[in-house]
């Protein structure tokens, strides 16, 4: 681990980390860094009782407890008041971005103090109120809960909070909570105990540490839940290891019958692998895949020039099969690759299975990645003309994907460094490890995270709703790209109150001033800048939400095949909370 990279990613993670939550809305954030291979995943959740100012207080104090971690590989700080943890590698975090620690479920951290009340009738005020809470939690919107509950003999009163990290489904939030509930039982007659894991905490407290008027009126969700049967069916280790023990064999039948869906679904649609290579032909065409053979490098592993079949250049992708998730994107871009055929898209001509590494083997494309012309070293090389023709050419690619291929795909991954270009600065979307089949009869399905932030839909990114307007909304931001010549996670274009490319694009379009938007390496006639204005205006109705108010790819190329105007444009709602703002990389199973 190169320990400069690493701090500088995690100082940026934090930053942003610290940016989201400056927001009065936002209690949970989530961000992710990469630099120089270098990865750090993080999240930090506030008490929502807290004021803006004293969350960034309790975060601020957070971060600079970490600093004893020195640049160790994760560090995790909770407090009363709120808790972050981040990690380096991607394959620990589960669904939506939450990091999973099955293996350290919460820990109860109790007082000294004993109550001053009767025992019998303390325990029982405490128990009725946090196993209350446990029924309520998971069924609010924000998977938090603050109550409290009065103890009759000498009127005091008892506080209690709950709350699961906001992106973790709710069977994750009630059975982190239920377990919670067993070890803060275990407190009493405790005065004030605590239940820490990091993907919820519960607390309760004789003394009072929030306000009367923050309280969650908890009835609505006690009565549409079976509390007496969740209750029971944990009082007891051995009914709570049962309940582990189904669930786990549970979830291991599912994930099962969900593979073999995924399996029906790919023969049924009648795509077929590419020619199988001999490991070691392909070794050997790579001069053992040697540094003056290598072309690209990135988190799913290394590409290599190579010569094969006569002479035919070729790019070979060895995939980093340390990933966890590397045999099933193997599948997903032998099976896609090399089936789809468009002058947009990147062939797919074999696979290598037969040696210690997965290796596929890929039409080459000499000018490289996208992402190099427009900040990489090839910066200020592309006229318009030439990043036009790259903008319709990827929306003619995503549109054979999503309707006019014989099989629905949604490509998940859609930004500048996916788009290769070939002699003649023709774009064609590559990497179909992500890619996923969708069936013809529904409009979306939900699915775990993949993609790169700062490209996903808020849907997606919050929900896991995946439909084709996901990458719709990948290739709105990956044309305010091209025309800025700037990444869609650059910071402060205009000032510290904007932060990053697509908010900077409605805010100038919204003054009637996104031509200043163009990358100031152009020079454009007048007579092309009405132009310039209506891709602008195209990319941002591709950033809409909801979804039904984003075009079609379809309808995108004819829009820019047309030179028409696009319909009318709203600002998207919450745009300072979008996850869409985010950066780095997602590695989560699927």
């Amino acid at each position: 681990m190169n320990g400069e990279f690493y701090i500088k990613n995690l100082n940026t993670a934090f930053s942003s980390l610290r940016l989201q939550l400056s927001d009065p809305q936002v209690y949970y954030a989530f961000a992710q860094a990469m630099d120089n291979d270098e990865y750090v995943y993080s999240f930090a959740l506030c008490r929502e009782y807290l004021s803006t100012s004293q969350c960034l207080a309790c975060f601020d104090s957070a971060v600079n407890e970490t600093k004893a971690c020195g640049s160790g590989d994760g560090g995790n700080v909770v407090y009363d008041d709120c808790s972050i943890r981040y990690e380096n590698y991607g394959h620990i975090f589960g669904d939506k971005g939450v990091i999973l620690d099955t293996n350290a479920p919460p820990s109860g951290v109790c007082s000294n103090e004993s109550a001053s009340q009767p025992i019998t009738t303390f325990n029982k005020i405490v128990e009725n109120l946090i196993s209350d809470i446990v029924v309520a939690t998971p069924t609010t919107s924000n998977f938090y809960v603050a109550s409290s509950s009065d103890v009759t003999t000498n009127s005091a009163t008892v506080y209690a909070v709950a709350q699961c990290a906001k992106n973790t489904s709710q069977a994750i939030c009630r059975n982190c909570l239920n377990t919670a509930y067993n070890n803060l039982k275990g407190c009493l007659p405790s005065s004030e105990g605590r239940a820490i894991d990091f993907l919820c905490f519960m607390r309760y407290s004789k003394s009072q540490f929030f306000q009367s008027n923050q309280t969650t009126n908890i009835i609505p969700f006690i009565k549409s839940s079976n509390k007496s049967g969740m209750i029971a069916g944990i009082s007891s280790g051995i009914g709570l290891f049962m309940l582990i023990l189904v669930s786990w064999l549970w979830y291991r039948h599912l994930k099962k019958l969900n593979t073999v869906k995924k399996g029906n679904l790919l023969a049924q649609s009648g795509l077929q692998g590419g020619k199988c290579y001999r490991y070691q032909d392909l070794q050997l065409a790579t001069h053992n895949f040697g540094e003056e053979c290598r072309i690209g490098k990135g988190g799913f592993g290394e590409v290599f020039k190579a010569f094969i079949d006569d002479g035919n250049i070729v790019a070979v992708k060895r995939l980093n099969v340390s990933c966890g998730r590397a045999k099933i994107d193997f599948e997903n871009e032998v099976r896609l690759g090399s089936n789809v055929q468009h002058r947009n898209l990147v062939r797919l001509q074999g696979s290598s299975t037969d040696g210690p590494e997965l290796l596929l083997v890929l039409e080459y494309m000499p000018q490289g990645s996208l992402d190099k012309f427009l900040w990489g070293e090839k910066r200020g090389t592309l006229n318009w003309k030439k990043r036009y023709d790259i903008i319709l050419g990827v929306a003619r690619g995503l549109a054979h994907l999503h309707n006019e291929f014989h099989v629905k795909i949604v490509h998940r991954d859609i930004k500048s460094n996916n788009i290769l270009l070939d002699d003649d600065f023709q774009p064609k979307i590559a990497d179909f490890g992500l890619a996923r089949l969708q069936p013809d009869d529904i409009t979306h399905v939900s699915t775990r995270l993949a993609g790169t932030l700062g490209y996903l839909a808020p849907e997606y990114a919050n929900k896991g709703h995946l439909s084709k307007r996901v990458d719709t909304f990948s290739f709105g931001i990956m044309t305010l790209e091209v025309i800025s010549g700037r990444k869609c996670t650059d910071e402060n274009f205009s000032g510290p109150d904007t932060s990053h490319l697509h908010e900077h694009a409605w805010q100038l379009y919204e003054r009637g001033m996104h031509i200043e938007l163009m990358d100031k390496a152009l020079c454009i006639e007048e007579y092309h800048q009405e132009k310039v204005k209506k891709t602008i205006e195209i990319a941002l109705l591709c950033t809409q939400s909801p979804p039904s108010s984003r075009p079609t790819m379809s309808e995108v190329v004819l829009m820019l095949s047309s030179g028409s105007s696009p319909s009318l444009l709203r600002s998207p709602p919450s745009l300072l909370r979008s996850p869409t703002r985010l950066r780095g990389l997602l590695l989560f199973e699927t």
